[in-house]
C-alpha cells in the first residue's frame, strides 16, 4: 500500500473548498439584488461577481496543478 501524496490531498481539499464557495456565490443571485434599491441590498452584487471571477481563476489553477507535473526545482541553464 502506498502512502497518499500530501500535496495532492491539499489540492483536492482546496478544490472542494473553492467549488463550495463558487456554488454559494452563484446561488446568491447577485443579478436579483441589483434590481432592488441600494438600501435593501444584503450584499454588494459587484463584490459577489468579483469573488466568483477570482474563485473560477483559483479553480482553474488547481486543475492545472492537478494535471501537470508536480512543481519542483527548475533545471539551471
Amino acid at each position: 500500500m502506498s502512502t497518499p501524496d500530501p500535496e495532492n490531498n491539499v489540492l483536492y481539499e482546496l478544490k472542494v473548498e473553492v467549488e463550495i464557495e463558487l456554488t454559494q456565490a452563484v446561488a446568491s443571485h447577485p443579478e436579483e439584488e441589483m434590481a432592488l434599491p441600494i438600501t435593501e441590498w444584503l450584499f454588494d452584487p459587484t463584490d459577489v461577481e468579483r469573488e466568483e471571477i477570482g474563485e473560477r481563476g483559483l479553480l482553474d489553477a488547481v486543475e492545472v496543478l492537478e494535471d501537470g507535473p508536480p512543481p519542483g526545482p527548475r533545471a539551471e541553464a
